[in-house]
């Protein structure tokens, strides 16, 4: 693969989105930073596919300690690496943890946008070298939904400290643009799903359960709001969209979603289905997955994307639901022969949708 001279730096690499993101870019030959956050145990299991030996020769992937509660640490990374992008995907995105942390979710996801702008434009200022920012703005900013669907003009109703924080880190982004010249473009991001989703997330929540069930390892699964709607498509598409932003010539901020929204139930029905299950017989409701305040319908318009970007969704909730249950499945079979053969396997946690 052939080097095209850009490096990318991304906060939260080692998440869902971040993998996936990494794997486009290095495949478009960029050099590829990430920010990993020190800990006593290694968390780069999504990375391990597509990440080689810092020492071999060609490596494009390099991962770097840090922290976006850190504003010395992003400086000095940013000063280090010299990126020509800049993703700030990094973030406490669970939103039932964030009314239990909703401090610390703050601090990460709303001043931690902000201490990375400031270092994006501090370098930029310092060394007149442009670097093109994207800001992970989140469909949760809807809230308490103003107008169906949703779009870029759409007035935002946060409902959770989750929510609250992405708006402030969205509407920073937008200052330091008019403010300062920034390229900085926001994702408002729909919810998007696969099988490197945490397992806390409903979908995979909801996937896992399945493939265990089929096999006999779990009897039932705990939901909250199962009526509640949402508009879901595959992470993989969503990356695309997200480096499509810094290819334009122009900074601006775009919806990213299916246009199609279903309930919780109607996804634990494509669910279960694949396996040849009826949802009904293994779900039971638990008051204790109820968020506080609820968000009860999320549908994008992603128009603009499709008009601006030439983004389209490839990937249908049916075709994701089906990816997400193969993958959990086989994860569910290498879980009972390790259990069959004597071989504790670590328990579920606690999940939430």
């Amino acid at each position: 693969m052939a080097t095209t001279g850009k490096r990318a730096l991304i906060t939260g690499i080692t998440g869902q989105d971040g993998s996936y993101l990494a794997e486009l870019l290095l495949g478009k030959g960029y050099e590829v930073h990430g920010i990993i956050r020190r800990a006593s145990s290694f968390n780069t299991d999504r990375l391990d596919p597509i990440y080689r030996d810092p020492h071999e020769t060609g490596t494009r992937m390099f991962l770097h300690y840090g922290d976006l509660c850190d504003a010395n640490s992003l400086s000095k990374i940013i000063r280090t690496i010299k990126p020509t992008e800049v993703y700030n995907l990094g973030a406490q995105s669970h939103v039932r943890v964030s009314f239990d942390n909703p401090i610390y979710t703050a601090d990460t996801d709303a001043v931690g946008a902000l201490k990375l702008l400031e270092a994006v434009r501090d370098y930029q200022d310092a060394s007149g070298y442009e670097i093109r920012y994207y800001q992970a703005s989140s469909s949760e900013m809807f809230g308490k939904v103003q107008e169906v669907p949703q779009k870029e003009t759409t007035p935002f109703y946060p409902r959770s400290p989750y929510g609250v924080a992405k708006v402030f880190a969205h509407w920073a982004t937008v200052n330091y643009r008019e403010a300062y010249g920034l390229h900085a473009s926001c994702g408002i991001l729909f919810n998007h799903e696969s099988p490197r989703r945490g397992e806390t997330f409903v979908t995979r929540k909801i996937t896992r359960a399945v493939g265990r069930i089929k096999l006999g390892l779990q009897k039932k699964l705990y939901l909250g709001n199962i009526d509640s709607q949402r508009d879901w498509g595959f992470a993989g598409d969503y990356v695309d969209a997200m480096w499509r932003m810094l290819q334009q010539e122009q900074a601006d901020d775009y919806v990213i979603s299916t246009g199609k929204m279903i309930t919780v139930r109607k996804f634990c029905e494509l669910a279960f289905g694949c396996v040849g299950l009826n949802a009904d017989d293994f779900i039971a409701i638990d008051p204790r997955y109820f968020r506080p305040t609820e968000v009860d319908e999320l549908l994008g318009d992603c128009t603009k994307a499709k008009t601006k970007l030439g983004w389209v969704p490839t990937t249908s909730v049916e075709e994701l639901a089906t990816m997400m249950v193969e993958h959990d499945l086989e994860l569910a079979r290498r879980e009972k022969t390790l259990r069959d053969a004597g071989h504790d396997m670590p328990a579920m946690m606690g999940h939430d949708q």
